[in-house]
């Protein structure tokens, strides 16, 4: 005699890769950060594309840094092709949030269509000089990382149109960036030496100075050039 078929054991086999999914993708929208980093891990170590939109999604939107780090790692353990096609759309968002992870994961991928979008001939310069400083600081270092050696001076011609801005910290991000390009580009800031406003010149002389003396620190760099600025300004009073 035939045993009846168990329809409840075969729907309960065919279902659950797909209650672990729903639980996951849950895990991943979770009032909890260490639940959503947790997600987050699981989707990279299982590495299915199909994931991928969800992951770029929680990028926009998450609140933690450590949160976000995890979604970076997953996505970059995604087939690249697929990733960076959804990352360059990515730098096309009014969310400032989006475009500073998709800038940042990007330059984790390394993949030279990163570059590309990232070039100053195409959106670089409108992200390099974005209003928001972490979208602006973000692009900085994506693209510093991204360039290819031709294109180099390029970017620091670029970059230092930037000089100036914001508190220390900023500038410093953009100083480093700047001497990350090469010793050799150094003559980049020289129009900047000569510029009309205080800042741009303090902080062009700092830059320069990490040139030279990488070691001393941009603390230390802008300290002196604002001291070298100073007395500039007194002799000429």
């Amino acid at each position: 005699m035939t045993k009846p078929h168990n329809t409840e054991t075969t729907t309960q086999h065919v279902s659950q890769p797909q209650m672990e999914q729903e639980a996951v993708l849950a895990a991943l929208s979770s009032a909890n950060p260490q639940q959503r980093l947790q997600a987050a891990l699981s989707i990279g170590i299982t590495a299915e594309d199909r994931h991928l939109g969800d992951l770029i999604q929680r990028c926009r939107i998450d609140p933690d840094f450590f949160v976000r780090d995890m979604l970076t790692w997953a996505i970059t353990r995604m087939p690249a092709k697929a990733a960076v096609d959804l990352l360059i759309a990515e730098l096309r968002s009014d969310v400032p949030q989006a475009q500073s992870q998709a800038l940042h994961t990007l330059s984790k991928i390394g993949e030279p269509r990163g570059w590309e979008a990232m070039d100053p001939g195409i959106i670089g310069t409108e992200l390099i000089a974005h209003s928001d400083t972490e979208v602006a600081r973000s692009a900085w270092r994506a693209a510093v990382a991204l360039v290819p050696g031709d294109d180099r001076k390029r970017l620091a011609s670029t970059l230092v149109t930037q000089l100036g801005r914001g508190d220390i910290e900023t500038q410093k991000s953009l100083s480093r960036a700047i001497v990350s390009l090469g010793e050799d580009l150094v003559s980049v800031l020289d129009g900047r030496l000569q510029a009309e406003e205080e800042t741009v010149r303090t902080h062009a002389m700092a830059t320069r100075d990490m040139f030279t003396d990488p070691d001393a620190g941009f603390a230390h760099a802008l300290s002196e050039a604002k001291r070298v600025v100073a007395l500039g300004s007194e002799a000429s009073a």
